[in-house]
C-alpha cells in the first residue's frame, strides 16, 4: 500500500513518538523512510526582523550553524533507529522554513506517499496564537496523513 514514508520531527518526545510509530509502520510495509526537520528563520512565525534589532551576517551565520548541529542531533538517532529496523532512509534538514511548508515540499520532491506525523492536540486560543503545523498539512496535503496522538 504505502512505499515511502515521511516521518517529519522537531525533536520533541510527542514528535519522536510519531516517528517511532512511522518506523514500525514502515517496517510492516518494507517501505522506504525520510525524515524531515525544519528549523525557522529568526522571530519564527511572527516577525523576522524587529525595529530595535536586526542580526548581523555573523550572527545570522551562527545562527544556521546551530540550526544545521540541532538537526543533525535531533535527525541521528532516528536515521540509527530505522537501520536498526532493516530500512532504507534519508533524512533532510529544511533550513528557514516553516514546518508545515517544508513537510509538504519534501513529501513531494522526494516521491513519498503518506506523511506520518504527531500533532500536540493544542485547543482554543493557544492553537490560534501557536498555530497547528499537523492541521496545515492535513488541510493542504494531497497524499494520506496519519496522526499520530
Amino acid at each position: 500500500m504505502y512505499t515511502h514514508f515521511l516521518l517529519p520531527t522537531d525533536g520533541s518526545e510527542l514528535a519522536q513518538a510519531g516517528v517511532k510509530h512511522g518506523l514500525s509502520l514502515a517496517r510492516q510495509y518494507g517501505a522506504r523512510v525520510t525524515a524531515v526537520m525544519a528549523t525557522e528563520a529568526p522571530g519564527g512565525q511572527f516577525a523576522y526582523s524587529s525595529d530595535l534589532w536586526t542580526p548581523g551576517k555573523a550572527e545570522m551565520a551562527e545562527y544556521e550553524r546551530d540550526q544545521h548541529r540541532e538537526a543533525e542531533a535531533i535527525l541521528a538517532p532516528v536515521k540509527a533507529n530505522a537501520e536498526q529496523l532493516g530500512l532504507e532512509i534519508e533524512t533532510v534538514h529544511v533550513p528557514d522554513r516553516r514546518a508545515a511548508p517544508a513537510i509538504l515540499d519534501t513529501a513531494h520532491k522526494c516521491g513519498c506517499d503518506v506523511i506520518v506525523m504527531a500533532s500536540h492536540g493544542r485547543t482554543g486560543m493557544s492553537r490560534v496564537m501557536l498555530g497547528s503545523h499537523t492541521a496545515e498539512v492535513l488541510a493542504r496535503a494531497d497524499i494520506p496523513v496519519i496522526v499520530f496522538r
